[in-house]
């Protein structure tokens, strides 16, 4: 986006927001005003251990709904996840689907749609705009502040045989309502919260500097930044502070919104291959791979001046202080960030292979996102960036 120009937007707002504490205890009021009968509630077994998944099911049966209960969704959902799932939405004979989890359940959630509505596989909705039909009314309840799935019309699946993300976008995908209840966050485990919080900073920092970006992203991505930053440290170090637990849970919205209109960029396309080969965490994932592609994108005069811009947010630097110093004080503060979600800084320490790099590096540099990088990106810096990766690194704290 050049200096000093506006990019045009088209701003649709698809998701209801409904924000507060105890907010997912009107689950079932809310369904009803969508006219639900059969209810399929997708998730998986650990928020049906906290219990949430129990609740959620009561108060929906309370206003006289029925519900299919499938609890079975993955970590990183893949194809099988989602025919399983729509397989038991149909026996069930469902008539609207609720997503109660972090991004794998409404990512599930979504999938299942539109197989469910659409037919055929989720292949076939790889890409944006395939969906012919209507699709069944969705309702997004996160227990996790970090993907922001909740406000994106994407499904991100893996295929279950090549590994392959497949991003299956649709308007209609997007969810009719998403209830953000803090207190469902307080269950989560330090390692989620660590990892989940460091995936909404990724958001919010890649979203500033894409090609995509416009004065609406912006705002969200700047927005979400400053709660991030505010509030990252104390869900880390009190994780029963339910003022910085709400902040992390609207900032991953927020940071998930700005995602649906200015899209990511090569952050999230180094992840997917670390994902897809080694099992790494989506949120270590970006966290190792955040502090390089920006000094790598930095080298953009627009995107440095985006990066600089982003730090004034909170406050970090001013860009009147110089956009190097600017970056470099964004740069610090991620690190610092990382290190206090006691992440590992290299990725050798993740059991990558060097051996691996140049096939990590092709499938990177195909990924969809690197067209919205704001710096074109080859294979050859792909495999600078995840060499770079690899470099052993202190934990010791940053300023």
């Amino acid at each position: 986006m050049p200096l000093g120009t506006l990019e045009a937007f088209d701003y649709q707002p698809r998701v209801r927001l409904l924000f507060g504490l105890g907010s997912s205890e009107r689950t079932g009021e809310l369904v009803c005003e969508y006219g639900a009968k059969r209810v399929l509630l997708v998730t998986d077994s650990g928020i049906v251990e906290a219990g949430h998944a129990k609740r959620i099911q009561e108060n929906i049966q309370a206003a006289g709904i029925t519900v299919a209960l499938f609890d079975h969704s993955d970590e990183n959902p893949t194809t099988g996840t989602v025919d399983r799932c729509v397989e038991f939405a149909r026996q069930a004979k469902i008539d609207f689907i609720i997503g109660l989890g972090g991004g794998s359940s409404m990512d599930t959630a979504k999938g299942c749609n539109f197989v469910l509505t659409n037919g055929g596989r989720i292949h076939d909705y790889w890409g944006h705009g395939k969906a012919k039909k209507p699709l069944l009314p969705l309702v997004a309840i996160p227990t996790t502040a970090g993907t922001g799935s909740e406000c994106q019309s994407y499904a991100l699946i893996a295929d279950e045989k090549t590994h392959a993300k497949m991003a299956c976008g649709d308007p209609k995908a997007a969810a009719k309502l998403a209830i953000l209840d803090p207190l469902l966050t307080l269950s989560q485990p330090p390692r989620v919260t660590a990892c989940t919080g460091i995936d909404t900073i990724t958001h919010a920092v890649e979203t500033a500097v894409t090609k995509k970006r416009n004065a609406l992203s912006l705002m969200y991505s700047h927005e979400a930044f400053k709660m991030s930053v505010a509030s990252f440290a104390q869900v880390c170090e009190s994780p029963k502070d339910v003022e910085a637990r709400s902040r992390m849970l609207l900032a991953a919205a927020f940071a998930g919104t700005a995602i649906e209109h200015s899209m990511l960029g090569a952050v999230h396309a180094c992840a997917n291959p670390l994902t897809a080969h080694y099992g790494l965490v989506h949120g270590r994932a970006v966290g190792i791979m955040l502090p390089h592609v920006v000094r790598f994108n930095a080298e953009d005069p627009e995107a440095r001046r985006a990066y600089a811009e982003l730090a004034s947010a909170p406050e970090l630097a001013c860009v009147s202080e110089g956009e190097d110093y600017a970056v470099e004080a964004l740069i610090r503060r991620l690190e610092s960030f990382l290190n206090l979600a006691k992440m590992p800084r290299s990725l050798l320490e993740c059991g990558l292979k060097t051996s691996d790099l140049p096939m990590l590096a092709e499938e990177a540099a195909k990924q969809w996102t690197v067209s919205f990088n704001p710096r074109p990106a080859t294979v050859r810096d792909f495999i600078a960036l995840y060499e770079a990766a690899c470099e052993p690194r202190g934990n010791g704290d940053f300023a």
